[in-house]
């Protein structure tokens, strides 16, 4: 059975369990072309590591392609269709994660500033929707694809809230967004308006002059033509610049302070916290908050008034 075939129906198999597995049929359509689309008896353990490990240096993708082509295997052998897998035993050392990156208030502002470097070989539009893009990233803490994925029903003006279908994990969440937010998000749609609507009101949030919606690999492309025009290079000890997705990092650490400068209960608004970023337990959202100096000072001032009226009490 040629490789493609399986993938078509372990794609079917999983989908039917309520999976949209729109990232893994990209990965195993890949291998599947790689690697010319054998009998997957014949598909070779060079043939595998020669995926795994992609083109230039090793990364933390080896271990996300590993992960789906297991998938794939498990099913090719409980069906038959091969006798064993041919996925290596010994992982390599991979590089280590890339420690979060919280950008400051001036390095926001100079992001948004730097959206003009696209008017460049683009469509005249692109430089001011992308900076709304950044804009509702930031406000609304919400993943690249989620803002991507948003169609013009999904964002309520009057009622300053945005609805996230279909999220990472399958469910749909309300998320609140404040006053400034809503005028941009309304700037943006009345023009968005003026392009092709394929569905109605249906039709994407972000979108091309012809009405297609916006890819995620030309938002990320894009990103780093505004990052290298913000003047934002890698951090010391990091082997790779800050990313788009640590934007949604610097949302959550920026509304945590806040929280403590205004005297709020952190810890009771923490699970809130999770709830707004779409995360199944605070665990997740504990993993954004990365210690900054602010936040640091801040947890450290809120202690000491702690502590000061404790001496008080005694």
């Amino acid at each position: 059975m040629k490789v493609a075939d399986v993938v078509d129906a372990y794609l079917i198999r999983q989908r039917s369990l309520g999976m949209r597995f729109e990232s893994a049929g990209q990965i195993l359509r890949q291998f599947s072309r790689m690697i010319g689309n054998p009998n997957i008896d014949e598909v070779t353990p060079e043939a595998v590591a020669e995926f795994l490990h992609g083109k230039g240096t090793l990364s933390a993708t080896w271990m996300l392609k590993y992960r789906v082509l297991t998938g794939l295997y498990r099913f090719a052998v409980s069906r038959g269709y091969v006798g064993n897998s041919p996925l290596p035993k010994i992982f390599p050392k991979l590089p280590p994660q890339q420690t979060p990156y919280v950008y400051s208030t001036e390095e926001l502002r100079r992001l948004l500033e730097s959206t003009s470097v696209l008017q460049i070989g683009h469509s005249p539009h692109v430089p001011t929707i992308y900076r709304t893009l950044l804009l509702l990233l930031y406000g609304s803490g919400m993943r690249i694809g989620e803002a991507l994925g948003l169609a013009l029903q999904d964002v309520d003006l009057p009622g300053q809230v945005i609805t996230v279908r279909d999220t990472k994990f399958f469910k749909t969440r309300l998320v609140p967004i404040g006053s400034k937010l809503t005028l941009e998000l309304a700037a943006h749609i009345e023009p968005r308006r003026l392009l092709p609507l394929p569905a109605g009101d249906a039709s994407p949030l972000f979108t091309t002059r012809d009405g297609r919606p916006w890819s995620y690999t030309r938002v990320i492309s894009w990103f780093q033509h505004v990052r290298r025009a913000a003047g934002i290079n890698c951090p010391i000890g990091e082997p790779r610049p800050p990313r788009l997705h640590d934007i949604r990092h610097t949302s959550a650490v920026h509304r945590v302070l806040a929280w403590y400068r205004s005297g709020q209960d952190v810890q009771r608004l923490l699970p809130q916290l999770a709830t707004y970023l779409g995360h199944l337990d605070i665990r997740s959202t504990q993993r954004y908050l990365q210690m900054t100096p602010d936040l640091l000072q801040a947890a450290s001032q809120r202690f000491s008034q702690y502590a000061m009226g404790a001496d008080h009490e005694e």
